[in-house]
């Protein structure tokens, strides 16, 4: 099983839910994390991915420590037991 923890920001759009639970046969990409996350909670997957799949540029990915964009973006494999955690990017002037 993998859980994806979601920032509060984000939690809104997947009914309050602070992590889902992902189980899947390995092996499992964060292609494949993010459309079990849309499938249960498709307002969740509109805010992080565009309308091509693509994860959108304000959303940073996180498998355990490393960022996603520093792997293989969503073709990175996540191992069972791993956490995803997924953040909006902050920025500001």
């Amino acid at each position: 099983m993998i859980v994806v923890r979601l920032a509060s920001a984000l939690r809104t759009y997947a009914d309050g839910a602070a992590h889902v639970e992902v189980d899947l046969p390995a092996p499992v990409t964060l292609r494949a994390v993010l459309d079990a996350l849309d499938e249960r909670h498709p307002a969740a997957g509109r805010r992080l991915r565009d309308e091509a799949g693509a994860l959108r540029r304000h959303v940073n990915l996180f498998v355990g420590s490393d960022d996603a964009r520093t792997l293989h973006g969503l073709d990175t494999v996540v191992s069972d037991g791993a956490e995803v955690a997924v953040f909006p990017a902050v920025s500001g002037g």
